[in-house]
């Protein structure tokens, strides 16, 4: 490692130390990876750490044993490359956040006479747009307040319609489709819920009034929708009295640190006052590092679809690199974008929120009975197991082959994650490759979470421990079956046991331990899932046998088919030419004459 040290070219690039088993440690990014990797050691009088190092660092160099690096044109491809593999690739010792999500917007075209509000999460072409939010919650419950409100155009169809509907005798709509209000009035009544989106009080009000009204006339239903929603619109910004005279725009960003994991506080400020908030919590690896968290956390919030980017951008802390995320940022969207950590005045005093704020959600997340904690301290996990990914695969002899892969974030099941995978491998080990490999696949646009835990013993255990070596990911996998009894395995509840298949060996657990209990729930919520899943398969594949069998073809080609084509999709989309290679003119004909 030294002579490749010596060598290092004085490009831009980003470097990767890994530990003598391959594994990554760490990922850097330099201006010039000479100078920058050469601050790390002291080549006399011996080959050792720099001592001016962070303890973390320190950490991680006497752990190193090899180094490579990439070659990039700027320091700006360098940034972008660095983020991005500390979000596939999991390094050892760097901070991994986790905020997946694109927050969406309220946005209303005005280059139409009848504009009306719409939800987006991307950027949306045209000269007379605008923008409100992110929203990270409650977007969708202020859009239909909007509407419940002011009596706009309802749905995109109604002026194509050319006629006044329900909503004009329900006093919802003005039927501009029939001309009863014209582009000025209409105006005015958009100009009124455009301030109603950043000043909601009136809003407020007055949805408060209808759900009274609706409660005398016992329509409850109806009442409760509307309770729901001002507690949704309600929730989304933080308690605050700071609003600015300048109608200034600001993004917010307040990072504050615990023992294990940290919290994001994101408050966005839209015409002098705040319209929304997020938060969201990481964990970070040994030593906590602010401008590695901070540097990450603006990148991966501001992608490229972004909608709308305050020119100005507020962090509770200042950073080392804010110049140059700042500088790619504004290459990015082709503006001038600035950040600050301003020390006195209102813009402090936002701050001072956010930062409040952080703590107050860290301190209510720490006093936590968290499970997750004990089942990283039973496992030797390297990290708590706030997000775990589970696998499970399901047949019947073969047919209906699927899998299935259930996401426990933060305590709860995150469904919206749930995947589902039609697999094509015959046995059922190649089908749990095959699973995990597509899976690995996606860490690019969907970072590996801080567990896999996989249904099946150290075969299965063993092939995710190798599959994750060859793309470099650090992941932690264990493995739960059921113990042998007459040299099988069993499934069903009774008399065996569940075993956990680590890498430091297998784990009996008493049938009452609540970590047994939590990775068991994890199990049994995939093979639930997969088992759905392969039931709905396995009913379709069944009636498309039968109709083919009404055809006049046989099982025994039938199964010739699907092995040679997949699906029956593929087989009605084959072309005669394909279906008379795998069968023969006769079979190919009779699927061709029943598929125009």
């Amino acid at each position: 490692m030294q002579q490749v040290i010596k060598n290092l070219p004085a490009s831009a690039g980003v470097y990767q130390y890994f530990d003598e088993k391959g594994k990554l440690l760490y990922v850097g990014k330099a201006k010039n990876l000479k100078n920058r990797v050469k601050s790390y050691w002291r080549f006399t009088p011996t080959f050792l750490p720099n001592p001016a190092q962070s303890p973390r660092i320190i950490k991680m160099l006497h752990e190193a044993a090899t180094l490579e690096y990439i070659v990039v044109e700027s320091e700006e491809d360098a940034l972008i490359l660095e983020n991005s593999l500390i979000k596939q690739l999991k390094p050892k010792y760097n901070i991994l956040l986790r905020d997946d999500k694109t927050y969406p917007y309220i946005y209303i075209d005005e280059s139409v006479e009848y504009p009306r509000f719409e939800i987006t999460r991307k950027v949306i072409k045209g000269k007379h747009i605008t923008y409100y939010g992110p929203f990270p919650t409650g977007g969708r419950a202020l859009l239909d307040a909007l509407y419940e409100v002011y009596p706009l155009v309802q749905k995109k169809s109604c002026l194509r319609e050319g006629k006044a509907c329900l909503f004009y005798q329900i006093n919802k709509c003005l039927a501009p489709c029939e001309k009863k209000v014209t582009p000025e009035a209409y105006a005015k009544l958009v100009k009124e819920a455009k301030t109603s989106i950043v000043k909601r009080t009136q809003l407020i009000q007055t949805l408060k009034e209808k759900m009274t009204n609706l409660a005398t006339q016992e329509r409850y239903e109806e009442a409760a929708s509307i309770r729901d929603s001002i507690a949704s619109i309600k929730s989304l910004t933080l308690s605050s009295n700071i609003d600015l005279a300048n109608n200034l725009n600001l993004d917010i960003f307040a990072i504050h640190n615990g023992d294990e994991r940290g919290v994001i506080v994101k408050m966005f400020m839209r015409g002098g006052k705040i319209i929304s908030s997020a938060y969201n919590y990481f964990r970070h690896t040994h030593i906590f590092d602010e401008n590695e968290a901070y540097k990450q956390a603006l990148l991966e919030f501001y992608t490229i679809d972004t909608p709308h980017i305050a020119k100005q951008i507020l962090t509770a802390h200042p950073f080392e690199d804010a110049t140059q995320v700042a500088s790619s940022l504004s290459i990015r969207f082709d503006k001038k974008i600035e950040i600050h950590t301003p020390q006195r005045g209102q813009k402090a005093k936002l701050i001072a929120l956010a930062l409040q704020n952080a703590k107050e959600l860290l301190r209510k997340k720490q006093d936590d009975n968290i499970i997750e904690q004990k089942v990283a301290d039973l496992l030797n996990l390297t990290s708590i197991p706030y997000r775990v990914e589970s696998f499970d695969n399901s047949h019947m002899m073969g047919a209906a082959t699927v899998g299935a892969m259930v996401v426990w974030s933060e305590g709860r099941w995150e469904k919206s994650s749930y995947r589902r995978y039609a697999l094509h491998a015959k046995d059922e080990y190649a089908q749990m490759k095959e699973l995990l490999s597509r899976r690995i696949e996606r860490f690019k646009a969907s970072p590996a979470p801080d567990l896999w835990i996989l249904d099946g013993g150290a075969a299965n255990l063993n092939l995710a421990l190798t599959l994750l070596k060859e793309a470099q990911v650090n992941l932690d996998v264990i493995a739960i079956a059921k113990e042998k009894l007459d040299a099988k395995a069993h499934r069903a509840k009774g008399a065996a046991k569940d075993l956990l298949y680590t890498t430091e060996g297998v784990l009996e657990l008493k049938p009452t331990d609540k970590r047994l209990h939590w990775i068991q729930r994890q199990r049994d919520e995939a093979h639930r899932y997969a088992i759905t899943y392969h039931q709905n398969k396995k009913r379709r594949e069944d009636t498309q046998i039968a109709l083919l069998n009404k055809k006049g073809i046989g099982k025994a080609t039938i199964t010739k088919l699907i092995h040679y084509f997949g699906t029956f999709e593929a087989i009605e989309n084959a072309t005669f030419e394909a279906l008379t290679n795998v069968t023969n003119k006769k079979i190919a004909t009779i699927i061709k004459n029943n598929n125009p």
